[in-house]
């Protein structure tokens, strides 16, 4: 069978390698499935992650995320403090902070136990030590405070066009009630008890969510740095608090 279009060369070769009904394969990529997701793992800032359905699927945005958060640690003299992951999926956040930044002592947390098992097995794939802890972020009470906390969380509204690739990933860590802002608010209210007094907040956020979320993180951290930092795409796609 002939490569399609939409199939990178070197996607091409993996899939041939992988399955021997290469026509199945591409009747399901052609329906919209992720390519990822039978290849069965992508790379995410160097590392090697696996992925399955039971997880996103790493994207060019949060390894930005991952690339400002290490700059801002590093400028801060943040390098070895404790972190929480919060909806930590399939563990690239916290393993590529922990191969860039040995120091750091992390925590990640997820809601789903088929993520942290993925997320255990991409942390030993890299050998690199993580506390994951399948938890509801609303029944997770810290036992100390960190110096980073960090999270992509779901923020989609559920109204929201998405496209058809995206449609096969878990539904739980794309979408949010309050129009896609839940899990940020609970977070920002929380955080305020458990962030050191020297540290940072980092999340990935939705296009259109960066001056609400700023204006809201200001009522709990009215002495912070906050600012909205854009994508490559120029999109507004992060959000930093900064206890300085």
């Amino acid at each position: 069978m002939n490569k399609p279009d939409n199939i990178t060369d070197n996607d091409w070769r993996l899939l041939n390698k992988k399955y021997k009904n290469i026509t199945r394969i591409v009747h399901k990529i052609e329906k919209g499935y992720p390519v990822q997701y039978l290849i069965g793992d992508v790379s995410f800032y160097g590392y090697n992650i696996m992925v399955n359905k039971n997880v996103l699927i790493p994207r060019f945005e949060t390894e930005t995320l991952v690339e400002k958060t290490i700059k801002y640690l590093r400028e801060k003299t943040l390098e070895d403090v404790d972190v929480l992951d919060i909806g930590t999926g399939s563990g690239c956040i916290s393993i590529a902070l922990k191969k860039e930044l040995p120091s750091l002592k992390i925590t990640a947390i997820d809601i789903s136990s088929k993520a942290i098992k993925i997320a255990k097995k991409n942390a030993k794939k890299n050998n690199v030590k993580i506390n994951f802890i399948h938890k509801n972020i609303y029944k997770y009470k810290p036992v100390n405070k960190y110096g980073l906390i960090i999270s992509n969380p779901p923020y989609l509204k559920y109204n929201e066009r998405v496209d058809r690739q995206v449609l096969f990933e878990p539904k739980k860590a794309l979408y949010a009630k309050n129009n896609g802002l839940e899990y940020y608010e609970y977070i920002i209210k929380k955080a305020s008890r458990y962030l050191c007094s020297k540290g940072i907040i980092a999340f990935e956020i939705g296009y259109d969510q960066g001056e609400y979320l700023k204006k809201y993180a200001k009522s709990y951290f009215p002495d912070a740095i906050i600012t909205v930092e854009k994508d490559l795409s120029n999109k507004d796609r992060y959000l930093f608090i900064i206890n300085d």
